[in-house]
């Protein structure tokens, strides 16, 4: 794919380090290091960002993972891999570095539904906003939220025909779901910076779906 210029923004090493052992579970090493030839990340191939939250992974850097991806895989099939690493943010680096500690309070467990899904994700904006160059903001209208990321590191610098921050999406999905008590919820990318936006945006509902049969 085609090179993407450095952006000078970051996000933590951990993001990218999650990132990549995701993907090794479902490619295998050799998967995830033709994964990063493609990306123009030979360096990385035996040199994953480390596992801290100093911010020195560069915007350009994990959109090309993502943009890799999708020219591996096909849209569909990037798809599935990046609510899959997603879904390892939450578990790693939202969930296990304590960022929703007071779910399990008793005052947060009598709060309405509806007010531990804003807290929740007041959480995760707070948070993720400061561990990378990402500014993250949550709006409640009255039926939904939307989760907003300025400079979205997951399509830097990149081009495409539909929204495409599904690493997002996943992250997204987990929180919810955990901060809910186990509940899904219908999240969608409505705005997107690599289809021509100004940012990325995600309506999230505020009530449930329904439970599959």
């Amino acid at each position: 794919m085609k090179s993407i210029p450095k952006s000078g923004h970051y996000i933590a090493n951990k993001l990218g380090y999650v990132t990549l052992l995701s993907l090794v579970d479902v490619m295998g090493k050799n998967g995830v290091n033709a994964l990063l030839n493609l990306a123009n990340l030979r360096s990385w191939t035996n040199s994953y960002p480390s596992d801290t939250l100093e911010k020195h992974v560069d915007f350009a850097d994990y959109s090309a993972i993502n943009g890799a991806l999708d020219d591996m895989y096909g849209p569909r099939g990037a798809r599935g891999l990046a609510l899959r690493s997603g879904r390892a943010t939450f578990e790693i680096v939202l969930k296990g570095m304590g960022v929703f500690h007071s779910v399990g309070d008793f005052a947060f467990k009598i709060l309405p539904a509806q007010a531990k899904l804003k807290i929740g994700l007041g959480m995760v904006a707070r948070f993720l906003s400061q561990i990378s160059d990402q500014k993250i903001t949550i709006v409640e209208k009255p039926d939904h939220f939307i989760y907003t990321i300025e400079k979205c590191s997951v399509c830097w610098g990149r081009h495409t025909e539909g929204p495409t921050c599904n690493i997002a999406v996943g992250m997204l999905q987990a929180s919810l779901k955990w901060i809910s008590g186990g509940s899904e919820f219908n999240v969608v990318e409505t705005e997107c910076v690599a289809v021509g936006d100004k940012v990325c945006a995600f309506t999230i509902d505020k009530n449930p779906l329904e439970p599959k049969p």
